[in-house]
């Protein structure tokens, strides 16, 4: 039954065949007694996806009696309507496309172990997604003008710059979701020696530990990590050194998890800052391209593995056709996901809950030697009046650079799709840090709208 004194948001998720969102989302809607009596409005554009998480949404809310609306639409107009939050979530075959980005990419001498953020990958990205994305934005201000508009689409700094220069009217930030909080802080606070285990970490040890990240989305660097007024960043860099070469980055596999402490510990010894997304960031700078005269000691990057994705996305499909068939209890559901970051904060915003959580966003003041407008991943304070970014402090020197850089290739980027420009396309692959030669980018340019001219708008081929 439903309360009236209960919220009753409406949430449109475009793209609900992710199964990176999807499942988790369908988890927090049910889980939620801020969000619970809404509505969850399934959007995508493959018909047996959709269908198929449409029906496992509704075998959840029934199993677990709550009053949660299920709608399902192919076509986002006819949901969009009412909606108080619409989180962007889609990826058109992009186990394929980063695929033969990265191919490309590895023949004019550029390693990507994601791309899907910097270098040509990031970019071509860009230039697949940020066109829906925008045709969604002018949808939004037509329907739901005041919603809240979320995307959880990488590149997740370009696609939140474009929405916040090109469609200012609408409430716009952008997520990614390595600093998941509390988990985040949590996971430094075990890394410093505080607490053993998660589930030690409470509202005190909260409150002592004073932990600043900062940077562009997947540059992202550990700034200050103070407990008690004590310095505990050596005791993080320490443990990254003890576990150097055999862990991973919370739970990825392949490329993005090789050498990620040792790769963390030697970028700490150069700038005296952790970098806290090491999985993407060693993408954004030259050391592991393998150009160097000599041998280093860690290897140069692994390439994005596509079969392997491939074979992981079906393991992910099993799995909801082992609940939608009954294979797998449905009563289990509940018991094998948990929050998500986009559904986390839309629960806070809706409960007005004060919790504080990671976004990219504007800067405001928040990095005292960059610019308002740059368009930064920071702790901020979120509610459904806003997003107010805290304090960090200063961006060292060296590491600042870095990030200007990548802001400037992220920008360009942006500007190139929106705008349609040849120039500005070739322009931001140039600025990017991994470009080598001028040449090189203009092959690679060409190669890969050739081999992705079945989804890059048409109108770059005229």
């Amino acid at each position: 039954m439903i309360d009236s004194k209960v919220p009753q948001p409406k949430i449109v998720v475009i793209g609900a065949g992710s199964l990176f969102f999807g499942r988790q989302s369908i988890w927090q809607m049910v889980d939620s007694k801020y969000l619970n009596q809404g509505t969850l409005a399934l959007v995508d554009t493959d018909e047996e996806k959709l269908s198929k998480m449409v029906r496992l949404a509704e075998m959840v809310v029934k199993e677990n009696n709550v009053p949660l609306k299920v709608e399902g639409s192919m076509n986002r107009r006819e949901v969009l309507k009412g909606a108080d939050f619409v989180v962007l979530s889609f990826a058109e075959d992009t186990v394929k496309y980063r695929g033969i980005d990265c191919q490309v990419a590895l023949k004019y001498g550029i390693r990507m172990c994601s791309g899907d953020t910097i270098g040509p990958g990031g970019i071509f990205r860009a230039m697949r997604e940020l066109p829906v994305i925008m045709e969604c934005a002018k949808d939004i201000e037509e329907l739901c003008p005041d919603a809240w508009v979320i995307n959880y689409i990488n590149p997740s700094a370009v696609h939140g710059i474009a929405l916040s220069r090109y469609a200012p009217q609408l409430k716009t930030f952008a997520l990614c979701d390595s600093h998941h909080m509390p988990h985040k802080k949590a996971y430094y606070a075990i890394r410093a020696g505080i607490i053993e285990d998660i589930s030690e970490f409470n509202g005190e040890i909260d409150r002592k530990f004073d932990f600043r990240i900062a940077g562009v989305n997947h540059f992202t660097w550990l700034l200050k990590a103070e407990y008690d007024g004590k310095d505990v960043m050596p005791q993080v860099a320490e443990s990254m050194r003890i576990s150097a070469g055999t862990e991973n980055d919370g739970g990825d596999t392949g490329a993005k998890a090789l050498y990620n402490d040792a790769i963390t510990y030697e970028l700490y010894n150069i700038f005296g800052y952790i970098p806290t997304c090491t999985a993407h960031t060693k993408e954004y700078v030259r050391y592991w391209q393998g150009l160097g005269k000599t041998e280093d000691a860690i290897p140069p990057l692994s390439i994005w593995e596509t079969e392997d994705r491939y074979q992981r996305h079906e393991e992910m499909w099993g799995q909801v056709d082992d609940f939608l068939s009954g294979k797998r209890p449905i009563a289990d559901y509940m018991k094998s996901f948990g929050p998500d970051h986009a559904t986390d904060i839309i629960e806070n915003m809706v409960g007005n809950l004060g919790k504080r959580f990671f976004i990219n966003t504007l800067n405001n003041g928040a990095v005292t030697n960059m610019n308002d407008d740059a368009f930064l991943e920071l702790l901020c304070e979120v509610n459904m009046d806003g997003i107010k970014p805290l304090h960090v402090g200063e961006m060292p020197r060296g590491i600042r650079g870095m990030q200007e850089l990548v802001l400037d290739t992220h920008e360009l980027t942006a500007e190139a799709v929106v705008e349609r420009s040849y120039a500005k396309l070739r322009r931001a692959m140039l600025t990017d840090p991994l470009a080598n030669s001028i040449h090189d980018a203009d092959l690679m340019i060409k190669e890969l709208l050739e081999l992705e001219k079945e989804i890059i708008p048409g109108y770059w081929y005229e």
